[in-house]
């Protein structure tokens, strides 16, 4: 196993140094001089007045060179400072957004994870029923909706028109801090992130529970009158849950995508809105620190997919 998580985790770093070098030169070859961020218009400057502050920022080096500047800074946590917040350091300032978007994600992956894997079973055991061919409707329904147009017209449902959930931000302004609080302003968004993710997974889980509830070991089982609960949750689930752990990882980059386009609806502070404001204002070194840092958890959350795929399937060898 140690051996076998190690492989993983070099295999990680090097995606992590490849995404890097994408994001570096996909953002030096966006239209525009990476100049322009950092000059106020309202304030003139000479020729040589920007020829020494690119020779300051290093933008008069090569790109090979620049980027290799940043990683022996970046290796070293060092990513630099915020163009719009010159007094604060990019990785202070994507860690201290790291934490919403871990609970609105991890609450929307835990809600996606109970809800697919429940209803992918009662879609298998009840198959063609009323309650099947409804679960159907709804996983088409969720797989084919943008991220964005369910953060539209969830907003709209249950905050402007039915008036159930807050419309926006994570806590209540002026009141105190109370748990009830934060959940209230949670599980509208968290909801509304899960539904493709519960969608994909209730597709796969039915179809695995499918094929393995036809296998000679589940006919067994029924055979020997073993109750039909022990049946589905000892003999099958198991067995069906492994491709669906491959997807639950896989899901990983879905929810990131999603989590972007909720956290700008409803103005949660997290990754998110952080990336679409940097974006918007042009700051370079907070989309490069914060784009890294979601590779960053997203290689993770593969890696720990890949050692519970080995220790959940035994045909796996992991010496």
């Amino acid at each position: 196993m140690l051996r076998y998580s190690l492989r993983r985790l070099l295999i990680g770093v090097g995606m992590l140094l490849a995404l890097s070098v994408l994001i570096f030169a996909m953002l030096r070859l966006t239209p525009g001089d990476p100049i322009d961020a950092y000059i106020d218009p309202n304030i003139p400057m000479s020729s040589s007045d920007l020829a020494e502050l690119r020779a300051t920022l290093g933008l008069d080096q090569p790109l090979p060179v620049q980027y290799l500047g940043w990683l022996r800074q970046a290796v070293t946590g060092n990513l630099g400072y915020s163009i719009k917040r010159p007094d604060q350091p990019v990785l202070g300032l994507v860690l201290s957004r790291v934490g919403p978007t871990v609970l609105l994600m991890g609450s929307a992956i835990a809600i996606a994870i109970v809800a697919g894997i429940a209803t992918g079973i009662v879609g298998a055991v009840r198959r063609n029923s009323v309650a099947d061919l409804s679960l159907s409707v709804f996983a088409v329904t969720g797989i084919s909706s943008p991220p964005f147009l369910s953060a539209l017209v969830g907003l709209y449902l249950f905050s402007v028109y039915f008036n159930w959930m807050p419309s926006g931000g994570m806590l209540t302004p002026g009141q105190e801090f109370s748990v009830a609080d934060l959940l209230h302003h949670l599980i509208l968004p968290a909801t509304l992130l899960a539904v493709a993710q519960t969608a994909l997974i209730m597709r796969y889980m039915r179809a695995s529970m499918l094929e393995v509830l036809n296998q000679d070991y589940v006919r067994t089982a029924r055979a020997k009158g073993v109750f039909e609960f022990w049946v589905i949750t000892k003999h099958a689930l198991r067995n069906a849950l492994l491709p669906v752990i491959t997807l639950i990882g896989s899901t990983i980059g879905l929810a990131i995508g999603g989590a972007i386009f909720i956290e700008s609806v409803f103005n949660w502070p997290g990754m998110g809105l952080l990336m679409v404001d940097a974006v918007e204002g042009r700051d370079y070194p907070v989309i490069m620190g914060s784009t890294l840092m979601i590779g960053a958890c997203v290689i993770a959350v593969n890696l720990l997919t890949d050692l519970a795929y080995a220790v959940v399937d035994p045909r796996i060898k992991v010496g």
